[in-house]
């Protein structure tokens, strides 16, 4: 009890502190460690990916607070589909309900991130309804990134530009000279939306795994030690206040 009491003020006090004119606009979250949790305390990974499931309304409450507008959520990597069949069903499984809980909810719309082709026509196929569910409602815009791969979102993005350049006649070399950041950018799955201003990894893995490579170039970084499912709102204001104090000069 009066552990809570002590985060409670320690909260307060990070959200005093917050600069409310340098927040992000685009936050990315790596959502990692649900594994790894489940195995410090002895249950089945299952068990770890539905927790940290569990954690993600929370999470998006907390940005709603602080004004956030837009969130991508990586809850399924093309690497993760190497895992065995029963983990893969399962996480799948979990992943599909969380998708359809949010859109229940009513309270933020959602936008796929990835290339469903690589997970089964069933799982596809809920997804997909549960996303258009959401078409219409307003405030925090939620990317869920599901079979997403930063390699593959760049290499298919470049095949539809030079598909349909190819389909407007133009020859190899009109095509390679069209090449540019815009074209590119046109294609990617997040086209039309910010860049991610700041990424949130927990679990304490310093890398990126592949996470949006063409988006981030100039986004800021946090590494968090948590689990994903110990991700406390006080490890979510440390990140704003990390965030907030830099200086972003994007290369300039």
């Amino acid at each position: 009890m009066f552990k809570d009491l002590l985060y409670q003020a320690y909260e307060r006090r990070l959200t005093r502190e917050l600069d409310k004119q340098r927040m992000p606009r685009h936050v990315g979250v790596i959502l990692d460690g649900n594994r790894r949790w489940a195995k410090t305390l002895g249950v089945t990974a299952a068990h770890g990916h539905r927790r940290g499931a569990s954690k993600i309304r929370e999470f998006l409450t907390w940005c709603e607070e602080t004004n956030i507008e837009l969130v991508t959520l990586w809850l399924l990597s093309t690497d993760n589909l190497e895992r065995s069949s029963d983990e893969l069903k399962s996480l799948l499984d979990i992943i599909v309900a969380t998708v359809e809980s949010l859109a229940r909810a009513g309270r933020w719309r959602l936008h796929l991130v990835g290339d469903p082709s690589v997970i089964d026509e069933k799982h596809r196929a809920d997804i997909a309804a549960a996303v258009e569910q959401t078409r219409d409602n307003e405030g925090l815009l939620v990317n869920v990134a599901i079979g997403y791969g930063g390699r593959n979102e760049i290499l298919g993005a470049i095949r539809e530009f030079i598909a349909s350049q190819a389909e407007a006649g133009k020859t190899p070399r009109e095509i390679a000279d069209a090449v540019c950041a815009e074209e590119i950018e046109a294609h990617l799955y997040t086209r039309g939306q910010p860049d991610p201003d700041l990424v949130i990894r927990t679990s304490g893995e310093q890398r990126l795994s592949g996470f949006m490579p063409w988006q981030t170039v100039h986004s800021e970084y946090y590494f968090c030690e948590a689990y994903w499912p110990d991700f406390r709102r006080t490890d979510f204001l440390r990140a704003l206040r990390d965030y907030a104090q830099r200086d972003r000069r994007h290369g300039r």
